[in-house]
């Protein structure tokens, strides 16, 4: 019997997901297929304003900015509901969203698909990030390189998201450098930054891999330094491992507790966003013990002695 089958007429099945962000915040509701309601609320940045009436006109930027809260607890949305349903029914909840009244609310209509083959352990290879101390970093099929000028780099991510299947690369605005566009690798994302050396050229400054605690999607994001899996070892195993190989760990005073830093080498560790804690559904990294992102950069040694071509 397929899962549409087997699920058909149960009443705890997802049948549609309602969006809806009010000043006081934002929250969903997952409808069954028999009419009952599940109400969650959602938090995170962005997710609360003041309303016209207490504080004068939105500025123009607004709207923009309640569109892009939008897309994210969407996506956000779509990863709990599915991961929920797959643990409950070995199922994927597939969601079709169409705007009820732009940006601030959203129905979803739930179907549910065979499960994704990355769910299960040696059905889909990784996808394989290795930072390289001084140079950059080398994907499977291109190379990252500090010397890497900005063009390259933008081009380089937009045959990974069409190798990962993925969106285009999307761009943002980060305080302190030229540029930063990044793309989604299964549920991780890759990010660069540039910034405009001397010579006036533009080139990779900053790589960034994150990815939140749970199932990491298809294909799953790996980083990788001198062997080791910075993103899926417990993060009291990487740091024991980065000085096993004789890296100095530092970790800064009065930062986020979960922060690792390797500045002989440019390697940043971060822990996850309490906010992103949720429970995790099939096989992958899970908890608050594991390291949630990676930056590196070239050393600032190095950065400063760089040849400019």
């Amino acid at each position: 019997m397929r899962i549409e089958e087997a699920a058909a007429g149960y009443a705890r099945v997802p049948a549609r997901v309602l969006l809806r962000g009010e000043p006081d915040g934002w929250h969903c509701v997952v409808v069954d297929g028999a009419g009952a309601e599940r109400r969650t609320d959602l938090a995170g940045a962005g997710t609360r304003w003041s309303s016209a009436r207490a504080s004068g006109p939105e500025p123009p930027w607004w709207g923009r900015r309640l569109a892009e809260t939008a897309e994210r607890l969407r996506e956000l949305v779509a990863e709990r509901l599915t991961d929920a349903v797959f643990g409950e029914f070995g199922a994927e909840a597939a969601i079709t969203w169409f705007a009820v009244d732009e940006p601030v609310e959203w129905e979803g209509l739930v179907t549910l698909q065979e499960p994704d083959p990355a769910r299960f352990p040696g059905r889909v290879a990784p996808y394989v990030i290795t930072l390289e101390p001084g140079r950059g970093a080398l994907l499977p099929d291109v190379s990252l390189l500090f010397s890497t000028r900005a063009s390259d780099a933008w081009t380089a991510l937009a045959g990974v998201a069409e190798h990962c299947r993925t969106a285009p690369p999307q761009a943002s605005f980060l305080c302190g450098w030229a540029d930063h566009r990044s793309v989604r690798i299964g549920r991780g994302r890759l990010a660069l930054s540039t910034e405009r050396g001397e010579d006036g050229v533009e080139r990779i400054a900053e790589i960034v891999g994150t990815r939140r605690p749970g199932w990491s999607g298809n294909p799953e994001l790996r980083l990788r330094l001198d062997g080791v899996d910075l993103l899926d070892e417990p993060a009291a195993d990487v740091a024991a491992l980065l000085r096993g190989l004789g890296h100095e760990i530092v970790r800064p005073s009065g930062g986020h507790g979960g922060t690792l830093r390797v500045p002989a080498i440019g390697l940043s560790l971060y822990g996850p966003d309490p906010r992103d804690r949720a429970e995790p559904a099939g096989p992958g990294p899970a908890g608050p013990d594991r390291f949630a992102a990676a930056s590196f950069q070239l050393p600032s040694a190095l950065a400063a002695l760089r040849t400019i071509t």
